[in-house]
């Protein structure tokens, strides 16, 4: 397997990892929010990861531009959203490495949070926390049975604690249905 940025001419296969990974409607759906991510100005820079085998993109996530509204310092953060693996390579720890890869340039790229609403028995294996629990709230409520599906992860130690605030995304992201568990 090999991971990296994604090119232009991996469109096709990324909206069809996205496609089969979440079935049905949702799967168009999300391959229709990968696509329009993918050219939302307000969304760069935007980190778009793709793993391969034998030169098929098996798995694929997205990491946009965000902001902290009112917050105590300026402070560098991003999204992931979304994240899939085609059915047929999932539970091979692929997206742990698509995530883990994305943090590693996030951080060289200077980031220092990074948001996330996602399964919350999945991200914490990958360093998230529950966001809530720390000052910061979705774009979006979040219901409080699902309150522990938004979480973060701070990429410079020091950072949660010393901002807090609501978490403000790209156009595409911002709208209702992207924010319900």
């Amino acid at each position: 397997m090999e991971l990296r940025i994604s090119h232009e001419q991996d469109l096709e296969q990324i909206l069809a990892v996205h496609a089969a990974a979440f079935g049905g409607r949702k799967g168009e759906e999300i391959a229709h929010l990968v696509n329009d991510l993918l050219v939302d100005s307000t969304a760069l820079p935007l980190l778009s990861i793709v793993a391969t085998v034998t030169n098929s993109i098996v798995g694929h996530v997205i990491f946009s531009k965000a902001k902290l509204t009112n917050p105590d310092q300026a402070v560098s953060t991003v999204i992931l959203a979304p994240l899939a693996i085609h059915p047929d390579f999932q539970c091979r720890g692929i997206g742990g490495k698509l995530i883990k890869y994305g943090l590693t340039k996030l951080l060289t790229a200077g980031v220092e949070l990074v948001f996330v609403l996602g399964h919350p028995t999945y991200y914490p294996k990958h360093g998230f926390c529950v966001a809530g629990k720390h000052g910061f709230d979705a774009p979006y409520p979040i219901p409080d049975e699902h309150a522990d599906a938004w979480m973060v992860q701070e990429l410079r130690s020091g950072v949660i604690g010393s901002v807090r605030g609501r978490v403000q995304c790209s156009d595409v992201l911002n709208q209702p249905q992207h924010w319900r568990e």
